[in-house]
C-alpha cells in the first residue's frame, strides 16, 4: 500500500479531520473545511442501510461536534480498485473506538470525484460493518 496515492491520503487526512471533528478536538471553525471535502452532489449508505445525500451528511456533521470524547479512527487495508482521468474508487478498512468504549469495524468503498484543479471530492460512500 503507498500511503502516498493521492486517494489513500485523502481517505486517511479526511479520517483524521473526522476524528478530530467528532471528539471536539478541531476548532468548531473548522466545519466548511470539513465539508469542502465533500461534493454536493455526495451520497452515502450508512451502516444501518439508510441513503443520506450532502445535506443529510451536513447535518450529521452539525449536529455531532465533540460527541464522540476520546475517538480514535483507524484507516488500514487501502486497495486501490480504479482510477481514471475523472474518478476514483478506493476500499479500505475502518475501525472506531472511543472514551466511552463504543467500538466498531467497518469496511467501506469511496468513489473520488477528481476536480478540474486535481482536488479528490468525495462523490459516494458505501459502508459496510464487519461483526466478526
Amino acid at each position: 500500500m503507498n500511503q502516498n496515492t493521492p486517494a489513500f491520503k485523502e481517505v486517511i487526512d479526511a479520517h483524521v479531520a473526522i476524528e478530530q471533528w467528532l471528539s471536539g478536538n478541531a476548532p468548531a471553525d473548522q466545519f466548511d473545511a470539513l465539508m469542502a471535502r465533500f461534493s454536493r452532489q455526495f451520497s452515502m449508505i450508512t451502516l444501518p442501510g439508510k441513503v443520506i445525500d450532502y445535506q443529510g451528511l451536513h447535518s450529521v456533521f452539525q449536529h455531532a461536534y465533540g460527541k464522540r470524547a476520546g475517538l480514535e479512527i483507524g484507516i488500514d487495508e487501502l486497495q486501490l480498485i480504479a482510477t481514471g482521468p475523472n474518478l476514483s474508487v478506493v476500499s479500505y478498512r475502518e475501525w472506531q473506538a472511543d472514551a466511552a468504549g463504543n467500538r466498531s469495524v467497518r469496511r467501506s468503498t469511496v468513489v473520488f470525484e477528481h476536480n478540474t484543479n486535481g482536488a479528490l471530492r468525495w462523490r459516494h460512500l458505501h459502508e459496510t460493518p464487519v461483526t466478526d
